[in-house]
């Protein structure tokens, strides 16, 4: 049901022309006016944008400091020019197209979803060791985990006639499309663009947000201000920043980095040989986890050393196991798992976040040269790949690999100096 004080416009009340002159965000042309970033991040790419922070920062605490969440970025940062002019467009395959404010969003029933977002070239630098990939390298912390705030997009939608659990609009819409002010090259100076599906958008249990809020604070510019998409669960790539309209399509989204970017592809597949076609959009992420205590390679003291990291996985999967071996994969323990503090973490439990990543900890006795191995079981027992090789894309996307660090411990001081 619409809330009485909440103003929906149709767009016939404001004109269409109107419409594409009101959104008060603009895309700007070149760099000159980048936000201010935490001198600690590791810079993959100046220009564009993109940035992680150092490992050990990463897993620091459970919720990532906002400004040591990782930046990824296809041009330069948005400038809001006027945030009383800024609207988002409703349109395409309904009734009554129309727009929202700011005030309008705030309006609706406000929803806090702590929800880890998981670029899909996460440990890129170390699938490209095997084979060449196209991509912005990047370490093993290209992910993060925050607490977003904002209306569901469920919510929203029934705004425009559109029932909660809906797969297929009255007038035949199976998708939602999100468009942001954003201009990338890769869309030949045009806006980014992402879609799910419907159904999903639809289901207040998949949490999808409009969010104007991360970590309790307003958004800021790098992370989507004034408002943002947020599809917990799913490759960061569909959770639009900048957000400028959505829209009801009846097929998913059409632009490049849905049809000819993050797609997975057997190894067999190269660029000389690649059709784009024969492969669906990637969607949820596959578990993963990575040892954060330890750089490659570290000088570890003698005795016993405490690896931590994290581990997460799509689709709300929860992690049912995290297991360590020193030996190269020869021997296993399991590691500590765990969430917040002070509550006990199982993978379907009510008490934990299903849409964010887990920690880990476990001590180990290390020999003198070690590899530390992780890997990671979800609680549909589905467990991380041994090998880089089997896994390998053109593309460089969800390389999940068992994660190794190679150690080495500093020699015993002899006692009889």
């Amino acid at each position: 049901m619409r809330p009485e004080a909440l103003r929906f416009h149709p767009l016939e009340s404001i004109g269409r022309k109107e419409k594409r002159s009101m959104p008060g965000i603009n895309g700007p042309s070149d760099y000159s006016r980048e936000p201010p970033r935490h001198p600690c991040l590791r810079i993959n790419a100046k220009e564009p944008f993109n940035a992680e922070p150092p490992r050990n920062a990463l897993v620091s605490s459970y919720v990532t400091p906002t400004d040591l969440f990782y930046k990824r970025n296809h041009g330069p940062i948005p400038v809001v020019d006027d945030i009383k002019r800024y609207h988002v467009f409703i349109g395409g395959l309904i009734e009554k197209p129309g727009q929202l404010s700011m005030d309008d969003i705030r309006k609706l029933p406000k929803y806090n979803v702590t929800a880890t977002l998981q670029c899909a070239g996460n440990r890129r630098t170390a699938m490209s060791k095997t084979r060449t990939v196209r991509g912005v390298g990047w370490d093993i912390c290209a992910l993060g985990n925050a607490t977003w705030g904002g209306a569901k997009l469920s919510d929203v939608l029934e705004l425009v006639g559109i029932s909660k659990l809906t797969a297929v609009s009255s007038l035949g819409g199976k998708h939602v499309e999100f468009t942001s002010v954003d201009k990338c090259k890769e869309e030949k100076g045009g806006p980014y663009k992402a879609s799910i599906p419907l159904s999903q958008a639809t289901n207040p249990e998949a949490d999808v947000l409009l969010a104007y809020e991360m970590n309790g604070e307003i958004l800021n510019r790098d992370h989507g201000y004034p408002l943002r998409v947020v599809v917990p669960g799913v490759i960061g790539a569909r959770s639009v920043k900048w957000l400028d309209r959505i829209d009801i399509i009846d097929e998913e989204c059409q632009g490049f980095f849905m049809q000819k970017d993050y797609k997975m592809f057997p190894p067999s597949v190269n660029w000389d040989n690649i059709d784009w076609s024969t492969r669906k959009p990637q969607m949820d992420f596959p578990v993963q986890c990575a040892i954060c205590s330890f750089e490659d390679v570290d000088v570890v003291p003698p005795g016993k050393i405490t690896v931590s990291g994290y581990a997460v996985s799509g689709g709300g999967r929860g992690i049912e196991r995290v297991d360590i071996s020193v030996d190269g994969g020869k021997s296993w323990i399991e590691a500590n798992r765990y969430q917040k503090c002070g509550v006990p973490y199982a993978s379907d439990d009510i008490n934990s976040d299903k849409w964010a990543w887990v920690l880990f900890k476990a001590v180990v006795d290390v020999p003198e040269k070690a590899e530390i191995i992780a890997k990671a079981v979800d609680s549909a027992a589905n467990v991380q790949p041994e090998k880089v090789d089997d896994i390998w894309n053109l593309r460089g996307i969800l390389n999940t690999a068992w994660h190794r660090v190679q150690v080495q411990r500093t020699p015993v001081a002899n006692s009889n100096l």
